[in-house]
């Protein structure tokens, strides 16, 4: 996606400072997330691989988890904000123990999950972990239906710093409680413990079902949509979802609760190039900006679409404008500062938000060209009016 991005930080010529309009509904009251969450989920690439004698490099094992731990705290991502290493589905035993409690499965985690918690603990780190409203999994592995008191109990004890609560067979309209419930006994544990709820991505498209004023009551974060896969065709409609907005739910994330995307990775074999993007510290700036007011996108012509973000501080907005055309052809559009609202302020000062250098400042009645190419060169020109 970088390579179809132009993404810039634009700040007022003034110092007016700017007051975002933030959601009335109050968030989940645990403390956590008060940024986006950062961090390392094991789904995307590793699947529900569980052979580690045909393939030990990627099953799902303690020594996966472990490894990908020591990496991110040895090469810069637990430093620069990624804090939460998370175990997807497929973890555990395929039986609950005599006392109903959940168990890690005992050749692939044979050390348990406090013990690797433990583990995850000492590299300054944050462990988290999967399971599903369902009777079932969505991979067939006990579900937490008629065990929710007893599953969060036994997170807490074993450590646990975030779950995520899959919605697989399971009915969509006892969603509402279940969700409520668990959140309940997860906050009762007196442990903070980050509820990742997946409950508007099955409810949203049957009418009547999807409150997400309810669902921000009671969840740090949640999925809206399809899981996210390695294509460039599902993440663009991925990004088309968001980018629709349908009944405003970009307007009720901010601190605590936030719209979920999904997640892409492969820690262990990260090229340069995307490591370089994902420690970029202009990027995640604007990432973890504590105002918290989701990025939405204001117009679509043809294959470009603009995005913007206001920031915190002085009057400073992210904009961002993606090129979807898979043509080896350039697209050039024309924009004034109008198309953004940027009308308060005389002239506006832009920033690559890449490397932090400036493409000067602009006045409210100047036009801007931007020429955007599929591949990595960006041209960046002034024309007055």
């Amino acid at each position: 996606m970088g390579n179809r991005l132009f993404l810039c930080i634009v700040v007022a010529s003034s110092l007016a400072f700017f007051s975002g309009i933030l959601s009335v509904v109050k968030a989940l009251d645990n403390g956590l997330a008060r940024t986006p969450p950062m961090g390392w989920m094991h789904w995307e690439r590793f699947r529900c691989i569980t052979n580690c004698t045909e393939d030990p490099e990627n099953c799902l094992s303690e020594k996966l988890i472990m490894e990908t731990a020591d990496r991110m705290a040895a090469d810069g991502y637990r430093d620069a904000g990624y804090k939460y290493i998370s175990i997807d589905d497929c973890w555990m035993s395929k039986q609950r123990d005599s006392s109903g409690r959940l168990q890690s499965d005992p050749i692939r985690f044979p050390s348990g999950i406090k013990a690797l918690a433990d583990y995850v603990h000492s590299k300054g780190l944050k462990l988290g972990i999967y399971e599903d409203f369902g009777q079932y999994t969505c991979m067939g592995y006990p579900g937490s239906e008629f065990y929710l008191e007893l599953d969060a109990n036994t997170f807490a004890e074993w450590g646990v710093d975030m779950l995520k609560l899959d919605g697989c067979n399971s009915n969509i309209h006892d969603m509402t409680a279940g969700y409520e419930t668990m959140g309940f006994f997860l906050n009762r544990t007196n442990r903070p413990i980050l509820y990742a709820c997946s409950w508007p991505a099955y409810t949203d498209s049957t009418a009547n079902l999807t409150d997400y004023n309810v669902i921000k009551k009671h969840c740090n974060m949640w999925r809206n949509y399809r899981d996210i896969q390695d294509s460039w065709e599902i993440t663009l409609d991925i990004i088309n979802y968001y980018g629709k907005d349908d009944g405003g739910f970009s307007q009720l994330a901010g601190p605590g609760a936030w719209n979920d995307p999904d997640e892409v990775t492969n820690l262990r074999k990260m090229r340069a190039s995307s490591k370089e993007l994902l420690l970029n510290k202009r990027l995640l700036a604007i990432n973890q900006d504590p105002l918290g007011i989701q990025g939405v996108r204001l117009w679509q012509t043809g294959s470009v679409g603009a995005w913007m973000r206001p920031l915190a501080g002085n009057k400073t907005y992210a904009i961002a404008l993606l090129n979807s055309d898979n043509q080896g052809v350039p697209t050039t559009v024309n924009v004034k500062l109008e198309n953004f609202g940027l009308t308060q302020e005389s002239s506006y000062t832009f920033y690559d938000a890449f490397d932090g250098s400036s493409f000067g400042t602009f006045s409210v009645n100047d036009t801007i060209k931007v020429r955007i190419n599929p591949t990595r060169k960006i041209k960046f020109n002034k024309f007055i009016n």
